[in-house]
């Protein structure tokens, strides 16, 4: 009896982790392996990835903004985005909530800065895409349909092309 309770406990698991979005789980996850520091920003990359130079004096770190996906540098609207970047945190101290690393070794985190959340508004402005994955609209879908909505930043192209798309089709700009 006790057996089958415990397998009963396992299959509940397992359909509940399959049903609930991940946009649910994330922080939830998150949370429990967060880390969190401060650091001043050095220098901006393009429109989703920075340099912040950690309060603690070890060299600046490569963190890519989570939960949104900008256009590539040499992708219509890539220079604007980064300008956009560079001039809200160039300089500044910011917060970073690490969630992990990406596949290329950066830092995958939230960034905060004076207490807003950096991806969110880069998605608000039109700066960026929610990041999609396995068909989930991604954490800032709500900002991403405004500025769509209102046609800011490079939604107000006619058809404005995800970074994804643009890779796929033109490989990466460096």
């Amino acid at each position: 009896m006790k057996r089958s309770r415990g397998l009963l406990w396992v299959r509940l698991l397992v359909v509940c982790l399959v049903l609930i979005p991940y946009s649910w789980v994330a922080p939830v996850l998150a949370g429990m392996h967060q880390d969190v520091w401060q650091g001043q920003v050095t220098y901006i990359s393009d429109g989703d990835t920075l340099w912040v130079r950690p309060h603690q004096g070890s060299a600046p770190r490569i963190v890519r903004l989570d939960g949104i996906d900008a256009p590539e540098l040499c992708q219509v609207h890539g220079g604007s985005a980064r300008t956009a970047l560079t001039g809200l945190v160039l300089g500044q101290t910011v917060q970073v909530q690490v969630r992990g690393n990406d596949d290329y070794g950066r830092t995958l985190a939230r960034v905060i800065f004076q207490g807003q959340d950096i991806g969110a508004w880069m998605v608000d402005r039109g700066h960026a895409w929610s990041y999609r994955y396995c068909g989930q609209a991604g954490p800032y879908a709500k900002q991403e349909s405004l500025a769509r909505a209102n046609r800011l930043g490079l939604f107000g192209q006619e058809r404005p092309e995800p970074p994804r798309d643009f890779r796929r089709r033109h490989g990466p700009c460096h």
